[in-house]
């Protein structure tokens, strides 16, 4: 394993590590943003750009939106190259008045949210991360901060197989029933109806009464590894999508800054439930932010038309990889393997924005940049899902690609990738980004 590769899957275990949730990556995104001297704009502000200018805004705190504008003379219609991958995850949320007790045992009510492979949350050490929302000085404009309780906290114990002969036969879970996690036994110290806005207030450092809400989502506590005999896997819960978060981010921060194009990193919230939120790539967000880009190097609508023509999005998200014990599962000629390179992705029922012109393209930078790349077709018999691409082309019409690294147990607590894969997307993403 080269030192390239070692060093790039390094990087991507220390920030899945301190993402475990949504509010987390973008937390950790701005964080390494600001250390590279991205500048943050608010988005109710007037925007003033400069030349080569490196900057970013937030929606939400859950989702990031990061360019690099373009040398001088700026032409407002020279085009965008955009990186769009997703901050969120299959996790579980926690409801309101969460707290159950039940002859001594306390568990917290939670919700499914996206599509997580239940059967893999079981017995795990997990805890909870997020974000408080306090009192402001008006009623409309509350304080929101991140908050993640970084010591093991809760579990979901399985039932012993002697109550349930059933469990390897393919047991159907109840989320309400089977996946609510216990956090303690009750006593003087743990009493209902206090105990999670207390943990809530001690992660904050903020009074108990100063919290008007917040939003808390389960994390496995285990950490990021490399595994295998020569450490050829990557394992860690979220590299669906944080993994391409991460790559995406890497090149934009190594990216040049001389460029006739505005680089563009977008990162959404929601891709698992739907993308249909203000945050989400089914809100008018990336076309807001593209047109006030052109709008602040001078431009007119009909330059951010002309814009939307000269642009290429990659749309980045996880690629199943070929699983040797399943391989029924996979089309018979397009099924890419575990560290064979980035993915392109195609459906004939366009739940990919993939086309002949847009994979050609992307292959193209592959081949310039020196990585292999690799095809995947949903088996005939097998339904797919859909990602950012096609939901974002609905309503900006851009040229673009839906791709991404291969991965194993995709929406499992534990998901696995080649090491290797990571850093050849690196190098596609950069050679994109430098075109």
């Amino acid at each position: 394993m080269t030192n390239e590769v070692l060093d790039n899957a390094r990087s991507l275990m220390s920030f899945l590590d301190r993402s475990p949730v949504n509010f987390l990556a973008v937390r950790t995104l701005t964080e390494l943003l600001d250390d590279a001297g991205f500048q943050r704009l608010a988005p109710e502000d007037q925007w003033t750009l400069e030349p080569e200018g490196r900057y970013y805004v937030t929606v939400n705190s859950s989702a990031l939106f990061a360019f690099i504008a373009p040398s001088a003379p700026a032409d407002p219609a020279a085009g965008f190259r955009i990186i769009a991958a997703h901050s969120d995850s299959p996790t579980f949320r926690v409801k309101p008045a969460a707290e159950m007790t039940k002859e001594g045992v306390m568990r917290l009510n939670v919700e499914v949210y996206g599509g997580p492979i239940m059967s893999t949350w079981f017995d795990r050490p997990l805890s909870l991360a997020g974000r408080a929302v306090m009192r402001g000085e008006s009623a409309l404009r509350p304080i929101s901060t991140c908050i993640c309780i970084e010591r093991p906290l809760l579990t979901i114990p399985n039932l012993a197989i002697h109550f349930n002969r059933q469990v390897n036969d393919g047991y159907h879970y109840s989320p309400q029933k089977d996946l609510q996690p216990v956090i303690g036994l009750v006593s003087d110290s743990l009493e209902k109806g206090d105990t999670l806005l207390g943990l809530v207030a001690d992660a904050a450092d903020c009074r108990r009464e100063d919290i008007l809400d917040f939003d808390l989502s389960l994390y496995d506590t285990t950490p990021a590894c490399l595994l295998g005999l020569d450490n050829e896997f990557l394992q860690s819960g979220r590299l669906d999508d944080l993994g391409m978060v991460h790559a995406a981010l890497t090149a934009l921060l190594e990216a040049d800054l001389r460029s006739d194009q505005t680089r563009v990193m977008a990162i959404f919230d929601n891709e698992e439930t739907g993308s249909g939120t203000k945050q989400g790539a089914g809100s008018p967000q990336l076309a807001h932010l593209l047109e006030r880009i052109v709008g602040a190097l001078g431009g007119s609508r009909e330059d951010w038309l002309r814009s939307i023509a000269a642009s290429f999005m990659v749309s980045a998200d996880n690629a199943h990889g070929f699983h040797p014990n399943y391989p029924e599962k996979y089309d018979p000629t397009n099924h890419p393997r575990l560290g064979g390179g980035p993915v392109v992705k195609i459906n004939a029922r366009c739940k990919y924005m993939t086309d002949a012109d847009s994979a050609a393209v992307f292959r193209a930078i592959c081949e310039q940049a020196e990585v292999p790349c690799q095809y995947f077709v949903n088996h005939s018999d097998v339904a797919g899902g859909s990602t950012l691409g096609n939901i974002l082309s609905g309503s900006i019409p851009l040229r673009g690609v839906d791709m991404g690294a291969p991965i194993w147990a995709m929406h499992s607590a534990r998901e696995t990738m080649a090491t290797v894969d990571h850093t050849y997307t690196i190098r596609a993403f950069s050679t994109f980004y430098n075109l």
